[in-house]
């Protein structure tokens, strides 16, 4: 099957290439066209990582607690898990640059809620819009890519996505402490999300101009069935693990985390059912049947466990435990970005001539790194130093930088461009819920310890817990195919 593209680019070009199939060798997203789409899947990847720095001042001036700061965070990263494939899927049906532009506009309206929410709670209902705003958008990326492009424009497409979302993921935490540190006009914190207002209105005029419409030439219903089950699925796993700690663990999580393998299974079920029936489901088991998604896929979920993990507990360890102001404790991950942007472009020529045993070398690499930032803590604490951070973020943002763009190459190489869709879907959704599970896990961890351990202690603890986690992806990176496309 073949996939349609129809160009509505401005310019001289746009008359000839509209209604037409586009060969795959000629591919129909331009150079800033990829722009555009990039800078659509930075927006999410910075906010849900922007606010980190942020919440210390959010709680002073809306005298939010501890529960509810959580929610801050876990709202928006469960909406957006949530609706991730349906954003794709829904994309697929009614064109990827339709909802591309409005998942564009919604974020920036949602963002403008948070900027002037009132108070904790109306913050709170603006982040849950928000990450609802986020999954519309950001799926269309990737099969935006997948659908437009072919060949070595597909493979560094693919790498520059990967830079990307690594880079946005450290940036977040920069940016948002710049922001609050500047106090631009007054505006403290909300600065971190006014400012996607005016980013958000360049890029709807960017895609409108730039962005190729594409969509499947089959378009499947919405599977309303699985669209439900995996709702309760992640809500059943992410509310009790995020929420459980600051609120005492009460009855109610221990109920939603008993019920998480039972709802897990019926959506498996059901979603089988549909696939061996013929239908489209929303999570299509037979797509496991591309061997770099089976393969590749496990591996994104430890990878960003510890990616989500660290970023909030090394946020938070900085600011309370060593008093860092917010742009000290944004500029400390400075080195760990530089580092990973550079191995990302890197990667595509490493990867050229040794394939995914790049994976393999970014994981010891940054094992080696975590392991480094361990000793520096453990030496140093409670005297740690930018300088004594640097050689182990350093190292570490480099082993990520080769890991990741490859990864995201490896899961979307052998998926069909009339599932590209749900493919994109299926990598961002285990991507984004993985990141809010390290959020839950890593930061309950470190939160729990530092009372009695202090805070020095159980960051040592918790990078352990992330050298685990950096040994799993090792292990996997083992089974990944050879030959990367």
């Amino acid at each position: 099957m073949t996939e349609t593209t129809r160009t509505r680019t401005a310019g001289p070009d746009a008359s000839k290439t509209t209604g037409r199939h586009r060969a795959s060798a000629d591919p129909a997203l331009s150079p800033l066209g990829l722009f555009t789409v990039l800078l659509g899947a930075a927006l999410p990847l910075i906010d849900f990582f922007i606010v980190n720095v942020a919440l210390p001042t959010m709680d002073r001036d809306l005298h939010a607690g501890p529960a509810v700061l959580e929610l801050v965070v876990a709202g928006y990263g469960v909406a957006y898990a949530v609706l991730l494939v349906l954003g794709g899927r829904l994309g697929d049906t009614f064109g990827r640059r339709r909802l591309f532009l409005a998942g564009m506009a919604a974020f920036g309206l949602t963002s403008l809620a948070c900027g002037l929410a009132p108070g904790a709670w109306s913050l709170v209902a603006a982040r849950v819009a928000q990450g609802a705003a986020a999954a519309l958008m950001l799926p269309q990326v990737l099969a935006t890519i997948h659908s437009s492009t072919s060949g070595s424009r597909r493979a560094r497409a693919l790498s520059m996505y990967g830079a990307t979302a690594g880079l946005s993921m450290v940036a977040g935490q920069i940016l948002g402490g710049v922001l609050v540190a500047a106090d631009i006009a007054g505006t403290g914190w909300r600065a971190v999300f006014l400012v996607n207002v005016p980013v958000a209105v360049i890029g709807l005029v960017l895609a409108a101009r730039t962005v190729p419409e594409t969509r499947s030439e089959r378009p499947a219903p919405v599977d309303v069935p699985g669209t439900v089950l995996l709702a309760l699925s992640l809500i059943t796993l992410m509310v009790p693990l995020t929420e459980g700690r600051a609120a005492g663990w009460p009855l109610w999580t221990w109920l939603m985390l008993g019920a998480f393998p039972f709802v897990a299974a019926a959506f498996y079920v059901v979603e089988r059912r549909a696939d061996q029936a013929g239908s489209v489901p929303l999570l299509p088991p037979s797509l496991l049947a591309q061997r770099g998604l089976r393969r590749g896929l496990p591996i994104v979920v430890p990878f960003s466990i510890a990616f989500g993990g660290f970023m909030f507990v090394i946020a938070v360890a900085l600011q309370q435990g060593l008093r860092y102001g917010p742009v000290e404790a944004g500029l400390a991950l400075a080195p760990m970005a530089t580092t990973f942007f550079v191995a990302s472009l890197m990667g595509p020529r490493l990867v050229g001539r040794y394939g995914s045993r790049v994976v393999t070398a970014g994981g010891l690499i940054q094992a080696v790194g975590i392991g480094a930032l361990m000793l520096a803590v453990w030496r140093d604490w409670p005297d740690l130093s930018l300088a004594g951070l640097l050689p182990g973020v350093a190292v570490a943002g480099f082993g990520q930088g080769l890991q990741l763009p490859v990864l995201i190459r490896i899961v979307l190489a052998d998926v069909p461009s009339e599932r590209a869709g749900v493919g994109s879907g299926v990598m961002v959704t285990t991507q984004q819920s993985a990141l809010a599970l390290g959020v839950a896990t890593l930061g309950t961890l470190f939160l729990s310890l530092a009372p009695s351990a202090g805070m020095g202690d159980a960051l040592v603890s918790t990078l352990a817990a992330q050298l685990g986690a950096i040994v799993v992806t090792l292990l996997l990176s083992l089974r990944l195919p050879r030959a990367v496309s």
